[in-house]
């Protein structure tokens, strides 16, 4: 018992900070920046990262990168905008950790990889949808899959930060016309056993005003880690 309240603290510790853990570990070949402040190429992922307890964080990014650049930054906590930086949206949400779910005994024949050939439907699909921040080089991220019908890519999943022993699902989602068909869940159950099957756990991250997939993660077997929010910021 002690080596998991041990384990579990240190899986607290790290999700506490998610992007610079990614950035640090799992993520590290995707990462720009110094030992104190790190970042993702803006095509991969706008999101940035520094220890919580640099006060300087955004006043060293600010050194750093180019006018106009867009960052989002993912913190616990409330800030107020920094200093040369301009606030263009807050989302508030929450952090889900994968606990136990069913026995997973979905049919994945239908669950095809996604490749750079299908960037463009991926980039579509995205815009329409909006799961979140999406470039044309997030597949980057690595372990995409989508489902088709014919030839038009109707919903996708994939991975995103990378944590040590800690993976997230993210860019959920399914194009209008095709949602209530059971295929979000479909992906979502494949991504948490590909994951599992790695050796890694799950955790994924979404908007507090997203009842529906809020429903869908508990239903897998996700539990409210903590809030979360989100700050998309321009230089």
């Amino acid at each position: 018992k002690k080596c998991q309240n041990k384990y579990l603290y240190a899986v607290n510790e790290l999700l506490q900070n998610p992007v610079y853990h990614a950035l640090l570990s799992g993520d590290r070949h995707l990462s720009f920046g110094t030992e104190q402040v790190k970042y993702f190429d803006e095509q991969v992922s706008p999101f940035v990262g520094f220890e919580e307890s640099n006060t300087n964080g955004f006043a060293e990014l600010y050194e750093t990168l180019p006018v106009g650049r867009r960052i989002l930054y993912a913190t616990t906590n409330t800030i107020t905008p920094p200093t040369g930086w301009q606030l263009q949206h807050e989302i508030k949400g929450f952090q889900f950790v994968f606990k136990k779910g069913k026995d997973i005994e979905e049919d994945f024949s239908k669950v095809i990889p996604l490749n750079d050939t299908h960037i463009d439907q991926m980039m579509n699909l995205a815009s329409v949808t909006r799961p979140g921040p999406f470039g044309k080089r997030t597949i980057d991220f690595g372990h995409y899959y989508g489902i088709f019908k014919g030839e038009i890519l109707v919903a996708m999943t994939g991975q995103r930060l990378h944590i040590e022993n800690l993976t997230e699902i993210s860019a959920v989602c399914t194009l209008p016309g095709f949602t209530g068909k059971g295929y979000a869940y479909r992906l979502l159950q494949h991504q948490v056993k590909l994951i599992l099957q790695q050796g890694q756990h799950p955790f994924l991250h979404v908007r507090g005003d997203n009842e529906r997939a809020i429903e869908i993660y508990k239903r897998i077997g996700f539990t409210i880690s903590r809030p979360m929010h989100f700050y998309f910021l321009k230089k």
